[in-house]
């Protein structure tokens, strides 16, 4: 497995690099497609989310954080598109000076380039994830639980669809395996990824 995850990182750090090119029009589109593509593969998405259900007793704190919805696929699409409305954060000049020597210096937003984030049963954060690395300008690297495995699987295949449809490398996300061995992987890969961010509790 650490061979395997290691190469697949290399791949996302190369792929990183190439969202450089992309133009903020360019990354809306995409993402206004995957909210699009959200809403058109539900069916897809409640089948794949019934396998991981199925697995759960509904007794369990994390069976509902786990299900999806018509209802809650159409907010997730609606809040993709929230993410296109927001100003695109990469190129900000923060601050300038110019020093007596006439040197001028700037402070200037920039990607930070791999973020890993590790999640547990909420198979929404694979797109919210997306999102708001996608328009930053960042690859992700996403580590779900094995909870909700079927659904991301299914999630990360609808992003990279939507990816390859527009010309765009898919290493830009990475779903990596359920198994816990791999949240060893991401937190000691050192050189291949930027910044590690556990959500939730």
């Amino acid at each position: 497995m650490e061979q395997s995850i290691t190469n697949k990182l290399k791949q996302v750090q190369t792929a990183a690099r190439s969202l450089a090119v992309l133009s903020v029009d360019t990354i809306n589109a995409i993402l206004l497609q995957v909210a699009d593509e959200a809403e058109k593969q539900t069916e897809i998405l409640l089948a794949e989310n019934a396998k991981d259900l199925a697995l759960m007793p509904e007794s369990d704190p994390k069976y509902d954080r786990l299900k999806l919805t018509r209802e809650r696929i159409k907010g997730i699409a609606d809040d993709i598109r929230n993410v296109v409305a927001l100003p695109y954060p990469v190129g900000k000049i923060l601050e300038e000076k110019v020093l007596p020597n006439g040197l001028q210096l700037k402070k200037i937003t920039v990607p930070l380039g791999v973020i890993g984030i590790i999640y547990e049963s909420r198979p929404n954060v694979t797109f919210d994830v997306f999102a708001l690395c996608l328009k930053s300008g960042n690859a992700c690297v996403l580590k779900g639980s094995k909870d909700a495995h079927n659904s991301n699987t299914a999630i990360a295949n609808l992003i990279q669809q939507v990816l390859l449809a527009n010309n765009v490398n898919a290493d830009v996300v990475y779903l990596m395996p359920a198994e816990r061995e791999a949240t060893h992987e991401l937190l000691n890969a050192v050189g291949l990824v930027d910044i590690v961010i556990p959500r939730g509790s």
